[in-house]
């Protein structure tokens, strides 16, 4: 087995092993909305409201495990063109020296800047770099985003059968707002599974 055949197997590897810490994230974030729930049922609402941005983060975390892992595959099937038909270019060799370490960290950003120098080799790519790297950095700042986090708080008050009276813009009632949290939750879990399904 060459070298280049070795990384290529490397890269199948790491994109199974970023699918698990996507499903890893995906546990943690129903752990979390569970505690949201029982904090609320208990009238503990500073602690409802930490373990709802857990779950908002776990979720974001989950997604960009998942968007790595379609990027790592995508390239993955480059390199396997690019094995098969016997183009393994000189540059595309001098990339693989530093992977072994880089994908065994899961570090999502060294993994990142790892693509970036593959895409770099291939005229043509499978997944827009520009594009990733936007909606990436979009997702992996450590604050969590007020918004979804009172969503979220509305949406287990709702499951749970309690009201929360937290201050809701003028004109609208809790109910209003648990109906749209659940729009949006919808929303969002459709978009997830679209996701899981072109990766899968």
């Amino acid at each position: 087995m060459s070298n280049m055949e070795k990384q290529l197997f490397n890269l199948k590897i790491a994109t199974k092993e970023l699918q698990r810490n996507s499903k890893k994230c995906d546990k943690e974030e129903k752990a979390e909305k569970a505690k949201v729930k029982q904090a609320i049922q208990k009238g503990n609402m500073e602690a409802a409201k930490i373990h709802a941005e857990n779950a908002i983060r776990q979720k974001h975390q989950s997604l960009n495990f998942l968007r790595t892992s379609a990027r790592v595959d995508a390239v993955a099937s480059r390199v396997q063109t690019a094995v098969t038909m016997n183009q393994v270019s000189k540059s595309m060799s001098g990339v693989v020296k530093c992977m072994d370490a880089t994908l065994k960290s899961m570090n999502l950003e060294k993994i990142s800047a790892l693509m970036d120098k593959f895409e770099n080799q291939f005229e043509t790519l499978d997944v827009q770099t520009a594009q990733m790297e936007d909606t990436m950095g979009n997702t992996t700042t450590l604050t969590t985003p007020q918004n979804e986090v009172d969503t979220l708080l509305h949406e287990m008050a709702d499951e749970a059968g309690l009201d929360l009276n937290l201050e809701l813009p003028a004109g609208h009632t809790s109910s209003m707002a648990s109906s749209v949290a659940s729009t949006e939750q919808d929303e969002l879990s459709q978009r997830l599974s679209r996701l899981r399904d072109q990766v899968s």
